[in-house]
């Protein structure tokens, strides 16, 4: 076999051992890692994997790098980084309404793909609800005339969100702090 349809085998067999192992294979290790010298082989069974020690030696992520990869996601799929950026003022309102149809379908993709959100309340909104005590100030809070102790009585001006369930992939092992990459087109 020539050595470019080597590596190709070689690509196809990495690409699936990582997806469903997470790993590379011991034997392409070997055969395409150049060591400056012979060192040693400790036996399989003790010998930790490439991807395992890359993991190792790689440090937790901050909880910073998954919000910069969120909205790396969000620029990927819905450029939504861009529409933020840009000067809006420029455009007539009929022109605006459709890029943001656009943006706002393709960033709830995103979120529904990664995120699972529900509602705080979960009751309709402009409806009364009762706050009861011991209730959470991060998740629900109270607007208007705020007086006296739950359990209080009010109206419902929105349910919130919180999470549910996150479901974002492998941070990438570079670029942490790249929402989208510059584009060069080379002529």
């Amino acid at each position: 076999m020539s050595e470019f349809w080597e590596r190709i085998v070689f690509a196809f067999r990495c690409f699936f051992s990582l997806l469903f192992h997470g790993e590379i294979p011991e034997d392409i290790v070997q055969k395409v890692i150049k060591s400056p010298a012979p060192a040693p082989q400790a036996p399989a069974a003790q010998r930790p994997s490439i991807s395992r020690l890359r993991e190792a030696d790689r440090a937790r992520p901050e909880p910073s790098d998954r919000a910069i990869q969120m909205l790396a996601l969000l620029q990927r799929d819905g450029r939504l980084i861009d529409f933020l950026a840009e000067n809006i003022s420029a455009y007539p309102d009929n022109q605006l309404g459709a890029a943001v149809r656009t943006i706002h379908d393709s960033c709830r993709q995103v979120l529904d793909r990664y995120v699972k959100l529900e509602p705080v309340l979960d009751s309709e909104e402009d409806q009364p609800v009762t706050v009861q005590t011991g209730f959470d100030p991060a998740a629900i809070k109270l607007i208007g005339n705020v007086a006296g102790e739950p359990p209080m009585r009010g109206m419902l001006r929105h349910k919130g969100w919180r999470v549910k369930d996150v479901n974002l992939p492998p941070l990438p092992p570079s670029g942490l702090m790249v929402i989208a990459p510059a584009e060069v087109e080379l002529s």
